[in-house]
């Protein structure tokens, strides 16, 4: 399939993807908000700069994208068909840059969770995910 934007077309449409507060980590953020779960965002001190950061648990949450991120599922093994080289090796080199991230985490003593933007469509069991992994929030009645 040719793409129908030229190549200054395509640029603008691609440099407004963001990567932070995008509508999968929002959609996080209020979930746990409103669980009683207060965190903060993006630490540039922590390898990866986690999107969610739990200092007084050693917990961090990445929020990931499927296609960017390159995971399991349809949309993340969808690979383009212009430019192809360009993708592959952009995703090759995102996946390294995030096992990279997570091992660093884990020889600091953090332990991370990732939150896949396809697992969002059942929040009830990404919620369910998250509680286990964080544990009861602060004030929360055992």
């Amino acid at each position: 399939m040719v793409d129908c934007l030229t190549t200054e077309q395509r640029h603008r449409v691609m440099s407004r993807i963001r990567s932070k507060d995008t509508k999968p980590e929002m959609l996080v953020r209020r979930l746990l908000y409103a669980e009683g779960y207060r965190y903060r965002l993006h630490a540039p001190d922590l390898p990866g700069t986690p999107d969610l950061v739990f200092r007084g648990r050693h917990r961090v949450v990445f929020v990931n994208g499927c296609f960017w991120h390159s995971h399991s599922c349809s949309n993340g093994t969808h690979n383009p068909a212009t430019n192809a080289d360009f993708w592959a090796a952009k995703r090759t080199r995102t996946v390294e840059r995030d096992s990279q991230a997570l091992a660093g985490l884990a020889a600091s003593g953090w332990a991370a969770m990732t939150v896949w933007e396809c697992e969002l469509r059942d929040l009830t069991a990404v919620a369910d995910s998250l509680h286990r992994f964080l544990g009861p929030p602060a004030g929360a009645i055992k």
